[in-house]
């Protein structure tokens, strides 16, 4: 059984106890409920946490922003062709600390999710990215990003605005960067999209994340010929949180509640708050040099540099 089905299942479970009028089987039910939720979160596999990455209703980059920085003003378009609203950008207070905050932002239904394109930035995008990183560093501000796209958008039009360019630029930018940077991948972070704006000093995941050089069904319909084989083809890839933390990829993992982070994004949000404050303490007092060296080394050790 999926764990869809098992969260149907524990959604049946839970509309009988709030219908129940015994109190007797009222408890019954919630322990069953109790332990219907522990046999289905404590040993979760790879393909289960893509599909927790992927729950429609798991917090999006603007819950995050919302609930971590005190203000947050939003500047908009890369100067050349447009506003990608697949990204948003803008300077931030983080505690007393003025950040640049980069986010990849999906929808929370349909709506939402046409006007973000689904969170697949298009080269304006990653060129606004460029643009506010650029000013960040002028201004000694931290940057931070975060990370939630199945990858950047495969359109013709955004080929013809050079998609492939200005994600090759934030690589070779980011990993130049005179202030210090950190990533967070909230969910999905799929293929040259998501690691466009993951170079940095610091990389954090949420417990529930994945990373990947592209989507389970991709790597399966490419591999194997055959996309029906994407549980499988998550188990290879080794892209969940604890995969890239034993790989030395992924510096810190954020724990999530039972069940993903939408069941108690306050608790998310203070132990990823304490580990952002934690990084940038370290982070600003260390020098520029220093910060390149390391940042430099980082990659060069996974082979991304």
């Amino acid at each position: 059984m999926s764990l869809m089905e098992k969260e149907a299942q524990l959604a049946a479970l839970q509309t009988q106890a709030q219908a129940c009028e015994d109190p007797l089987q009222q408890l019954q039910l919630e322990a069953q409920i109790q332990a219907l939720s522990r046999e289905m979160y404590t040993s979760l596999d790879a393909w289960d946490r893509v599909y927790l990455a992927r729950h429609p209703h798991r917090p999006k980059a603007q819950d995050y922003l919302k609930k971590l920085f005190h203000t947050f003003y939003e500047l908009h378009g890369d100067r050349c062709y447009g506003d990608d609203r697949s990204i948003i950008g803008g300077i931030a207070m983080f505690e007393q600390t003025p950040v640049t905050v980069i986010a990849q932002a999906k929808g929370k239904d349909l709506q939402e999710n046409l006007k973000r394109n689904f969170g697949m930035p298009n080269p304006e995008g990653y060129r606004k990215a460029l643009r506010l990183a650029k000013e960040a560093e002028k201004f000694h501000r931290p940057i931070i990003t975060f990370v939630d796209t199945s990858g950047a958008y495969p359109g013709k039009g955004a080929e013809e605005r050079g998609q492939a360019e200005a994600i090759a630029q934030c690589l070779f930018t980011f990993s130049n960067l005179q202030t210090p940077v950190i990533c967070i991948v909230l969910s999905e972070g799929g293929s040259g999209g998501a690691l466009a704006l993951s170079v940095g000093d610091q990389l954090i995941m949420l417990e529930n994340a994945i990373y990947s050089i592209l989507s389970p069904e991709g790597f399966a319909s490419i591999l194997w010929k055959d996309g029906s084989r994407a549980k499988e083809a998550a188990e290879v890839m080794k892209l969940t949180a604890q995969d890239l933390y034993e790989k030395e990829i992924v510096d810190q993992i954020i724990r999530e509640p039972l069940g993903g982070a939408q069941n108690d994004l306050d608790t998310v949000c203070d132990r990823l708050h304490d580990s952002i404050q934690d990084a940038l303490t370290r982070l600003m007092k260390t020098k520029t040099n220093t910060l390149l060296k390391n940042r430099y080394e980082k990659y060069r050790k996974i082979g991304v540099i």
